[in-house]
């Protein structure tokens, strides 16, 4: 693990921060148009489970290419904020998600002390779904709901958080990996 901040780093995490708030703003009628679609069926309820894990991509992204601690929840947060100031669907109220989600993200990495950054990424997933979940059972009333119902939100929850936050932001860092765009010290 890198020690010191320098300022290529501080200048990738403003990017991804900035890729990711157009990203998550452009995620916001996505949201709405899934969210319709699915109540016609009766399946509105799953609609921030098939979605979040793009909404999740940031936090790992920034912790995966920049190892350091806090990467994770500032490029979270910093995703947050500008979908925020891009006019998100969800004002201010984004920056408690950014919050929650960078918290989640980043604890993945912090269960493997910024040691083993490929396993730090599948435990964010985890994290990723656990924490999020927990919160979504206090602010979304998620604690009304049966067990088998909560069981197959959380499933679902969890295959976008690993597809879209795990496998797709190794694929991305793969691929930045052999572009040799970045380099590691």
């Amino acid at each position: 693990m890198k020690k010191k901040w320098t300022l290529q780093d501080v200048i990738l995490l403003a990017l991804i921060g900035i890729i990711f708030s157009v990203v998550y703003w452009v995620m916001d009628p996505v949201y709405q148009i899934a969210y319709s679609a699915l109540a016609v069926i009766g399946w509105q309820n799953f609609t921030t489970e098939i979605t979040l894990g793009v909404w999740m991509m940031a936090g790992p992204l920034a912790a995966y290419i920049l190892k350091r601690p806090g990467a994770g929840f500032l490029g979270e947060m910093l995703g947050a904020a500008g979908e925020m100031f891009l006019g998100g669907s969800y004002g201010v109220g984004t920056l408690l998600s950014g919050l929650i989600q960078g918290i989640a993200s980043e604890l993945g990495f912090t269960l493997v002390l910024y040691k083993n950054w490929f396993a730090g990424l599948w435990l964010s997933t985890l994290t990723g779904t656990v924490v999020t979940f927990a919160w979504d059972l206090v602010k979304s009333g998620y604690s009304h709901y049966q067990l088998g119902f909560l069981l197959a939100l959380f499933v679902v929850r969890y295959l976008s958080i690993f597809f879209f936050a795990g496998v797709l932001v190794h694929l991305i860092t793969k691929l930045l990996d052999r572009s040799k765009l970045l380099s590691h010290d």
